[in-house]
């Protein structure tokens, strides 16, 4: 594919370099704001909307199966072998977290994404509604 700009210089007569310059301006004007409106797109879809854990007990069939996400300080945690339960306190409840990437410490700030869960058993224990850990953010 030629360049209409380079054709039209290399004709006798003038359109001027203006014309060409415009068009390319115009050109890349839109291509940032598609770039940038997909990006925005992307963002506002990729991460679900946090959700306060009074919210998720009062109602756990409404959010079951469904991807949320909250985020508080650890409270209790315990694993064996990379996989784990760990607690987390938002002031509004708690809820169990189920991972398979090891457990943060306690008094860590997490921000956990994923499915909730209702009736889960771990090491003999039922921690009944929990967070079926696929993403997570820590600060110490």
């Amino acid at each position: 594919m030629t360049n209409i700009c380079s054709d039209l210089k290399a004709l006798p007569i003038s359109f001027g370099e203006k014309d060409c310059e415009g068009d390319a301006k115009k050109r890349h004007s839109r291509i940032t704001l598609v770039v940038l409106g997909l990006t925005c797109a992307f963002l506002l879809t990729a991460c679900p909307k946090r959700t306060s854990i009074a919210d998720l007990k009062r109602n756990p069939s409404r959010y079951e199966e469904r991807e949320v996400a909250v985020a508080g300080r650890v409270v209790d945690a315990f694993g064996l072998l990379g996989r784990g339960v760990y607690e987390v306190d938002d002031g509004t409840g708690r809820l169990w977290v189920v991972t398979e990437r090891g457990v943060p410490e306690r008094g860590a700030r997490v921000g956990a994404k994923g499915r909730l869960l209702n009736g889960f058993n771990f090491a003999g224990r039922n921690f009944g509604t929990v967070l079926r850990e696929e993403d997570r953010r820590q600060r110490r």
